[in-house]
Protein backbone atom coordinates (compact mmCIF):
# COMPACT_ATOMS: atom_id res chain seq x y z
CA UNK A 1 0.00 0.00 0.00
CA UNK A 2 2.85 2.37 0.93
CA UNK A 3 4.52 1.72 -2.41
CA UNK A 4 1.29 2.52 -4.22
CA UNK A 5 0.88 5.86 -2.37
CA UNK A 6 4.50 6.81 -3.10
CA UNK A 7 4.10 5.88 -6.77
CA UNK A 8 0.93 8.01 -7.09
CA UNK A 9 2.62 10.94 -5.28
CA UNK A 10 5.73 10.71 -7.47
CA UNK A 11 3.60 10.61 -10.61
CA UNK A 12 1.56 13.58 -9.43
CA UNK A 13 4.61 15.72 -8.63
CA UNK A 14 6.33 14.64 -11.84
CA UNK A 15 3.36 15.80 -13.89
CA UNK A 16 3.34 19.13 -12.07
CA UNK A 17 7.03 19.67 -12.82
CA UNK A 18 6.62 18.75 -16.46
CA UNK A 19 3.64 21.03 -17.01
CA UNK A 20 5.22 24.03 -15.26
CA UNK A 21 8.70 23.81 -16.62
CA UNK A 22 10.35 23.96 -19.96
CA UNK A 23 10.92 26.65 -22.50
CA UNK A 24 7.98 27.38 -24.75
CA UNK A 25 8.94 27.78 -28.37
CA UNK A 26 7.20 30.16 -30.73
CA UNK A 27 5.86 28.54 -33.86
CA UNK A 28 7.75 29.65 -36.93
CA UNK A 29 5.68 31.68 -39.37
CA UNK A 30 2.74 32.27 -37.04
CA UNK A 31 1.98 35.52 -35.34
CA UNK A 32 -0.87 37.60 -34.07
CA UNK A 33 -0.97 41.04 -35.50
CA UNK A 34 -2.38 43.82 -33.37
CA UNK A 35 -3.74 46.65 -35.42
CA UNK A 36 -5.41 49.87 -34.54
CA UNK A 37 -8.80 49.83 -36.19
CA UNK A 38 -11.15 52.76 -36.32
CA UNK A 39 -14.08 52.13 -33.98
CA UNK A 40 -17.27 51.25 -35.77
CA UNK A 41 -19.92 53.93 -35.76
CA UNK A 42 -23.06 51.95 -34.89
CA UNK A 43 -25.25 54.66 -36.41
CA UNK A 44 -23.57 54.24 -39.82
CA UNK A 45 -25.22 51.41 -41.77
CA UNK A 46 -22.28 51.41 -44.19
CA UNK A 47 -19.78 50.50 -41.45
CA UNK A 48 -19.64 46.69 -41.39
CA UNK A 49 -17.82 44.28 -39.07
CA UNK A 50 -17.59 40.78 -40.52
CA UNK A 51 -15.92 37.95 -38.61
CA UNK A 52 -14.49 34.70 -39.92
CA UNK A 53 -13.35 31.65 -37.96
CA UNK A 54 -11.47 28.36 -38.08
CA UNK A 55 -14.71 26.51 -38.97
CA UNK A 56 -14.85 28.29 -42.37
CA UNK A 57 -17.73 30.59 -41.48
CA UNK A 58 -18.58 34.25 -41.79
CA UNK A 59 -20.84 35.55 -39.03
CA UNK A 60 -23.16 37.10 -41.65
CA UNK A 61 -24.76 35.65 -44.75
CA UNK A 62 -26.32 38.98 -45.69
CA UNK A 63 -24.93 42.51 -45.55
CA UNK A 64 -27.11 45.57 -46.25
CA UNK A 65 -25.71 49.01 -47.06
CA UNK A 66 -27.05 52.30 -48.39
CA UNK A 67 -26.35 53.22 -52.00
CA UNK A 68 -24.09 56.11 -52.88
CA UNK A 69 -22.03 56.16 -49.68
CA UNK A 70 -18.57 55.05 -48.62
CA UNK A 71 -18.53 51.52 -47.12
CA UNK A 72 -16.04 50.62 -44.38
CA UNK A 73 -15.71 46.87 -43.99
CA UNK A 74 -13.68 45.36 -41.15
CA UNK A 75 -12.86 41.66 -41.51
CA UNK A 76 -11.73 39.97 -38.27
CA UNK A 77 -10.38 36.43 -38.21
CA UNK A 78 -11.46 35.27 -34.75
CA UNK A 79 -9.84 31.86 -35.15
CA UNK A 80 -6.30 30.82 -34.26
CA UNK A 81 -5.04 29.09 -37.41
CA UNK A 82 -2.39 30.63 -39.68
CA UNK A 83 -3.41 32.10 -43.03
CA UNK A 84 -1.45 29.41 -44.91
CA UNK A 85 -3.85 26.82 -43.47
CA UNK A 86 -7.09 28.72 -42.75
CA UNK A 87 -6.70 32.09 -44.46
CA UNK A 88 -9.77 34.24 -45.07
CA UNK A 89 -10.58 37.29 -47.13
CA UNK A 90 -13.66 39.17 -48.26
CA UNK A 91 -14.24 39.48 -52.00
CA UNK A 92 -17.21 41.44 -53.37
CA UNK A 93 -18.09 40.38 -56.90
CA UNK A 94 -19.76 42.44 -59.59
CA UNK A 95 -23.31 41.49 -60.54
CA UNK A 96 -23.55 38.58 -62.94
CA UNK A 97 -20.19 37.03 -62.03
CA UNK A 98 -20.48 33.27 -61.51
CA UNK A 99 -19.40 32.70 -57.89
CA UNK A 100 -18.36 29.06 -58.42
CA UNK A 101 -16.35 29.82 -61.56
CA UNK A 102 -14.64 32.74 -59.81
CA UNK A 103 -13.91 30.62 -56.71
CA UNK A 104 -12.36 27.87 -58.82
CA UNK A 105 -10.22 30.38 -60.73
CA UNK A 106 -9.12 32.12 -57.52
CA UNK A 107 -8.10 28.80 -55.92
CA UNK A 108 -5.20 28.51 -58.38
CA UNK A 109 -3.77 31.96 -57.61
CA UNK A 110 -1.73 31.29 -54.46
CA UNK A 111 0.98 33.75 -55.52
CA UNK A 112 -1.54 36.63 -55.36
CA UNK A 113 -3.30 35.45 -52.17
CA UNK A 114 -6.10 33.83 -54.19
CA UNK A 115 -7.13 37.03 -55.98
CA UNK A 116 -6.90 36.61 -59.77
CA UNK A 117 -4.87 39.46 -61.25
CA UNK A 118 -6.16 41.38 -64.23
CA UNK A 119 -9.80 40.52 -63.58
CA UNK A 120 -12.63 43.04 -63.66
CA UNK A 121 -14.98 40.73 -61.73
CA UNK A 122 -14.19 42.31 -58.34
CA UNK A 123 -15.63 45.47 -56.78
CA UNK A 124 -13.51 45.30 -53.61
CA UNK A 125 -11.50 42.80 -51.56
CA UNK A 126 -9.45 42.57 -48.37
CA UNK A 127 -6.04 41.02 -48.05
CA UNK A 128 -5.79 37.40 -46.90
CA UNK A 129 -5.62 37.19 -43.09
CA UNK A 130 -4.98 34.46 -40.53
CA UNK A 131 -6.10 33.85 -36.95
CA UNK A 132 -6.15 36.96 -34.78
CA UNK A 133 -5.65 39.33 -37.70
CA UNK A 134 -7.88 42.12 -38.99
CA UNK A 135 -8.19 43.84 -42.37
CA UNK A 136 -10.08 47.07 -43.07
CA UNK A 137 -11.11 48.33 -46.49
CA UNK A 138 -13.11 51.30 -47.72
CA UNK A 139 -14.92 51.46 -51.03
CA UNK A 140 -17.88 53.21 -52.63
CA UNK A 141 -21.14 51.29 -52.46
CA UNK A 142 -22.05 50.04 -55.92
CA UNK A 143 -25.41 50.71 -57.59
CA UNK A 144 -28.59 49.40 -55.94
CA UNK A 145 -28.89 45.67 -56.28
CA UNK A 146 -27.77 42.32 -54.91
CA UNK A 147 -24.15 41.20 -55.17
CA UNK A 148 -22.30 38.06 -54.07
CA UNK A 149 -19.43 38.05 -51.59
CA UNK A 150 -17.12 35.16 -50.71
CA UNK A 151 -13.81 34.05 -49.26
CA UNK A 152 -11.55 33.06 -52.16
CA UNK A 153 -9.19 30.76 -50.19
CA UNK A 154 -9.32 27.34 -51.93
CA UNK A 155 -12.61 25.55 -51.22
CA UNK A 156 -13.92 28.14 -48.77
CA UNK A 157 -16.46 29.74 -51.12
CA UNK A 158 -18.71 26.68 -50.71
CA UNK A 159 -19.47 27.75 -47.12
CA UNK A 160 -18.13 31.29 -46.86
CA UNK A 161 -20.42 33.28 -49.10
CA UNK A 162 -23.33 35.63 -48.83
CA UNK A 163 -25.37 38.43 -50.36
CA UNK A 164 -24.31 42.08 -50.32
CA UNK A 165 -27.50 44.12 -50.70
CA UNK A 166 -27.33 47.76 -51.72
CA UNK A 167 -30.56 49.63 -50.95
Amino acid sequence: MRLFVRLVAATFFGLILISCGGKKEKKEGFSYEKKEVKPRDASDPNSIILTSNDAMQFNKKEIKVKAGAKVTLTLKHVGKMDKSVMGHNFVLLKQGVDLVAFGNKAATKKETDYIPSGTDDIIAHTKLIGGGETAVIEFDAPAKGVYDFLCSFPGHYALMKGKFIVE
